[in-house]
């Protein structure tokens, strides 16, 4: 992270580790900014929360949540364990792959180095448990919650080795000159392909496509635009807390950053509103949720200008062809990575515990099945027959909200299947018992002749 005046916050002469990072080289102030902002990127696991569990149907909301819950707890706790470790890790043994070293991260009070070790460290699982979290939503409404606890508990090693190729000092990414100042790449490039192999992993939900490729109705659309308020809040800090401190001329970064971190976002909602006015249909609320999200990951990349700091300015003007190849390479070794690895640890998992949810389990819900958390049906709004009559045409394809579509379906054609079976298995035990009851009667008469014996059959 090469940023401000390249000035030294820690003198060469005070430095006694066999091995210093530059994750280190922190003053008071600097720290305080970076612990500041790590408060507030937590609180980005609400906004990913909301969000995800305003876009899938009510009997699934909870389990969303708890899913964002155990990201951290888990997540978490393997980050401190051993994910740190292989970012930033102090040890010889340091290569350009892997870190090692500060392994179940605890710097004692006499540590000179302790108040920006764990300043530090909070800092990178923020970022850590984000990454993580954007799993969750590819996920949603059919993954076993115990096969998820499970994923989240080892998914930290798809994070942290991509980010020390970038940010550790060890890595063969960042000594080839790969800027990534914000994590673009290492957190939203690489929990998007992780997302995309669980996602093809698990397959589609229950009648996701019955209906066509329309995104399904959201559930909780308030908590939708909620969650995309806590994220946009997060972002900022997400972005301004790159600058990794505001000593010197890095104040001037962060407030920088922050601005364009704002202009991106109202670019990204004002061609989601226009993408959305364009259509035949009324104004889209995840069009404009994700025209928002997708210039805030856009920016996350370079949010402001290097060129004050080490020469580059950005990756299309003036950095020139050796820049572009080396992003390009960044963006193939991050994806290719993340996606191989988590394909390969949902497949450990799924022969340990099975990662999908049973048909019937998905058709319950996740809240009633994992959590016995039991919804009230919910019917059509009051509201909207008191404003005007409403058409038949102009309700084709409104659905109620919170309510899966694909899932009636299904459970419709189940339903038929099953009367046609049960009418078929009637008919044919109808036939059988009177078939018994015939058999019986002329046995009986032809071996006891003189008292015949007579039944009635219905």
């Amino acid at each position: 992270m090469e940023i401000g005046n390249n000035e030294t916050n820690i003198t060469n002469s005070s430095i006694t580790e066999t091995y210093f990072v530059s994750a280190y080289n922190l003053n008071q102030e600097d720290s305080n900014w970076i612990i500041t902002n790590s408060f507030i990127i937590f609180t980005m696991q609400t906004g990913f929360g909301m969000l995800e569990s305003g876009c899938v149907s009510l009997k699934n909301e909870v389990n969303i949540m708890m899913k964002n819950v155990v990201d951290i707890v888990l997540g978490g706790l393997t980050y401190w364990a051993f994910g740190f470790a292989m970012s930033f890790g102090t040890d010889k043994l340091n290569n350009p792959f892997i870190g090692m070293g500060e392994f179940l991260i605890d710097p004692s009070l006499e540590d000179e180095f302790m108040g920006p070790k764990c300043a530090a460290f909070l800092f990178q699982l923020s970022f850590a448990t984000t990454s993580t979290t954007i799993v969750s939503g590819a996920m949603a409404e059919r993954c076993n919650f115990k096969a998820y606890c499970l994923f989240s508990f080892l998914n930290t090693i798809v994070y942290c080795v991509p980010a020390g190729w970038i940010w550790g000092d060890q890595g063969f990414l960042k000594k080839l000159g790969a800027v990534d100042i914000a994590g673009s790449g290492a957190v939203h490039l690489v929990g998007g392909s992780s997302a995309l192999a669980c996602a093809i992993m698990l397959g589609p939900r229950l009648g996701r496509y019955d209906n066509g490729i329309d995104p399904l109705p959201l559930g909780c659309p308030v908590n939708a635009i909620m969650g995309l308020f806590v994220l946009w809040w997060g972002w900022l800090a997400f972005n301004s807390g790159s600058t990794y401190g505001v000593s010197g001329q890095r104040w001037q970064y962060a407030a920088r950053a922050a601005i364009s971190t704002m202009l991106a976002s109202m670019g990204g909602g004002l061609v989601g509103l226009g993408f959305s006015l364009n259509g035949p249909d009324r104004i889209d609320i995840l069009s404009q949720i994700n025209g928002i999200l997708g210039s805030l990951v856009a920016i996350t990349d370079n949010p402001y200008p290097l060129n004050t700091t080490n020469g580059r300015k950005g990756l299309l003007k003036g950095g020139g062809g050796y820049l572009l190849g080396i992003q390009c390479l960044t963006v193939v070794c991050l994806a290719f990575w993340s996606f191989i690895v988590s394909t390969i640890l949902l497949w450990f998992i799924n022969k340990i515990i099975p990662i999908r949810m049973s048909i019937h389990d998905e058709l319950l819900g996740a809240d009633l099945v994992e959590h016995r958390i039991r919804h009230s049906q919910i019917g059509i709004s009051r509201a909207m027959s008191a404003l005007r009559i409403l058409e038949k045409h102009e309700l084709a394809n409104v659905h109620p909200v919170g309510i899966n579509p694909g899932h009636d379906t299904y459970i419709k054609k189940y339903n038929r299947k099953n009367r046609f079976n049960y009418g078929k298995q009637f008919f044919l035990e109808k036939k059988l018992s009177k078939n018994s009851q015939l058999n019986t009667i002329t046995n009986a008469i032809l071996t006891d002749k003189n008292n015949p014996n007579f039944a009635w059959i219905d």
